[in-house]
């Protein structure tokens, strides 16, 4: 019966607990999703100019304001990934350079902001730099593409610990299953739906390095932990890692410092890299690339020296499995 106490107090305090670190992980970023030091430009004259950059500084640490010259530098830097658009005032108005492949609810919230902050009777054109695919202009079907590689990272972790691969088994089962998602991936999310662009083999190099990072991460964790890193890595990976990743918005869009420890994350990373690669010909993909190659290099290695200190149990010749307890005899 101290036994049946014991797990039934297991069950009371355990599940209540992961229920509300859940919802804390999930719930507390989209309660205070909103600009956070999010890079904006604004182009011209200083003139022209300042009062924009005043208003824009005197939103408490929304944004952060970084001044061009003209409009064809604030462009660049849009298309570089060092900005989310920019505001270039005129003498009738103003026009705002947005970029809706690097998150449509971003250019939405800078169009508001920009209509917002114009006198009365001012006209506000807008143009986007880096249009989302026609396809998919909302960015909802991107969005959505890097949660099915994080549960992809989970799974191939776990299925190579409950397999028992060993050794050179297990790196290939980790490489050559997520070569495999990501050119799945591809496909649907390139070839099919059209919901990203660039380079083919690009995209499904991403969304493979993704996997692979998941998927190493998990069976290291496994490795060292035992069953128990499986689940330490599903909450790496899907309950911090899925709503701190930015992949629907932008990682500014998150309160601190979930925005920042979620691009140290897999999830994050991946998110982060295959935007870059897909809209904006791998601009700002040096950071992220160095996250995922960090996680998938750490993990294959892990897996390698553990598994190869603990060797997998040998079964005798024409005997039972080592360990096992040998046959009874009949007296």
């Amino acid at each position: 019966m101290p036994s049946q106490n014991r797990k039934l107090i297991t069950v009371l305090v355990a599940l209540p607990l992961a229920v509300t670190f859940i919802l804390w992980a999930f719930a507390w970023p989209a309660a205070r999703t909103g600009p956070h030091d999010l890079p904006i430009g604004v182009a011209g004259p200083a003139e022209a100019t300042a009062p924009v950059t005043a208003a824009l500084q005197a939103r408490d640490g929304a944004f952060d304001v970084h001044s061009y010259p003209d409009a064809a530098a604030a462009i660049t830097a849009i298309e570089n990934r060092d900005i989310y658009g920019a505001l270039v005032p005129g003498p009738d108005g103003a026009e705002l350079l947005t970029a809706s492949a690097a998150g449509a609810s971003v250019a939405q919230l800078l169009e508001q902001v920009a209509a917002q902050g114009l006198p009365e009777g001012a006209a506000l054109t807008v143009t986007d730099v880096v249009p989302a695919p026609a396809s998919d202009p909302r960015g909802a079907v991107f969005g959505v593409s890097v949660l099915p590689m994080a549960m992809a990272g989970i799974a191939l972790g776990a299925l190579v610990t409950l397999l028992r691969l060993r050794g050179r088994y297990a790196l290939a089962a980790l490489a050559g299953t997520a070569a495999a998602v990501g050119t799945a991936g591809a496909l649907i999310g390139h070839s099919w739906l059209g919901a990203m662009a660039g380079g083919w083999w690009t995209v499904a190099g991403a969304l493979a390095l993704l996997t692979l990072a998941g998927g190493a991460t998990v069976a290291a964790l496994a490795a060292l932990l035992g069953p128990r890193g499986i689940g330490l890595g599903a909450v790496l990976l899907m309950m911090l890692g899925n709503p701190w990743s930015g992949a629907t918005s932008a990682p500014e869009m998150l309160p601190a410092p979930v925005g920042t420890l979620g691009q140290l994350l897999p999830t994050g990373a991946g998110s982060t890299l295959l935007r870059g690669v897909s809209f904006f010909d791998g601009a700002g993909t040096a950071f992220p690339l160095a996250v995922l190659t960090c996680w998938a290099v750490a993990g294959l290695a892990t897996v390698a020296v553990v598994h190869h200190r603990r060797p997998a149990p040998t079964r005798p010749a024409g005997g039972p499995p080592a360990g096992a307890a040998a046959p009874a005899v009949a007296v």
